[in-house]
């Protein structure tokens, strides 16, 4: 059971956060808490299980990376995890992750690049194809990008 006081830090939290050098010190001062008992409540939040993930949602279009393609990629089984890790640590890739195969569908590992043209992402499925040695694999471009939102609490 969240305090009312807890309840506010959620909703300022899900409200994203300000785009200053220190979005958390801005987010303590309207609730009139230092930076450093912010974080401890936010740690707090993982630790007892009531908020699961803290992240960021880009929105790459408004960052200048109109061309986004998710590239699959046929992985053999035994393979997966040392590849997955390796195509995750490229800075063009801000998403990677198994999938189950079927019979007209052979790929299982997906990535999405991101780059300012759709030559920009070929040539990053091809450089993680060569740092792997991966060979099967396609890229199927963005033709929109749909309205991303989080969810909110305690609206």
């Amino acid at each position: 059971m969240l305090t009312e006081f807890e309840k506010q830090i959620v909703r300022e939290l899900q409200n994203g956060l300000p785009l200053v050098s220190r979005p958390y010190q801005v987010i303590a001062e309207r609730l009139g808490l230092s930076e450093e008992e912010l974080m401890n409540k936010i740690k707090e939040f993982l630790d007892r299980g009531l908020m699961r993930r803290f992240g960021a949602a880009v929105r790459h279009q408004d960052l200048g990376y109109v061309a986004n393609a998710m590239v699959v990629w046929e992985i053999p089984e035994d393979q997966i995890l040392i590849v997955g890790q390796k195509m995750a640590s490229f800075t063009e890739v801000s998403h990677c992750y198994q999938r189950p195969t079927y019979p007209d569908w052979p790929y299982n590992l997906f990535t999405m690049v991101h780059g300012q043209t759709k030559e920009e992402c070929l040539a990053a499925a091809k450089r993680l194809s060569e740092a792997t040695g991966m060979k099967k694999y396609k890229l199927m471009f963005s033709t929109a990008e749909l309205k991303k939102s989080s969810m909110k609490y305690f609206v």
